[in-house]
């Protein structure tokens, strides 16, 4: 699978995609919890139907539409609070 395989509105969700050393996923970190679709297009497209390291940084589930609405905001305070860490340590 390609990263480019994956959904726009699905690939928008995912804060990170962790990849062993011959490239194939062993971990996929969304911002908020996938839903079981967006996790069987994304097992489908891996060609790993046991694959289930599916993790979120946040624990709330939110609705598509929420996340229309939400996304940037979300992203950009996100990155700006990483950020923030760096800049303290």
């Amino acid at each position: 699978m390609k990263i480019t395989d994956i959904p726009n509105n699905v690939k928008e969700k995912i804060f990170e995609i962790k990849l062993h050393s011959d490239q194939s996923v062993f971990k996929i970190i969304s911002y908020f919890p996938l839903s079981d679709f967006e996790r069987q297009t994304i097992t489908s497209l891996l060609n790993q139907p046991s694959f289930s390291e599916f993790h979120s940084i946040f624990t709330d589930n939110i609705t598509d539409d929420e996340w229309s609405k939400t996304k940037n905001q979300i992203k950009k305070r996100f990155q700006n609070e990483l950020f923030d860490i760096d800049s303290k340590l």
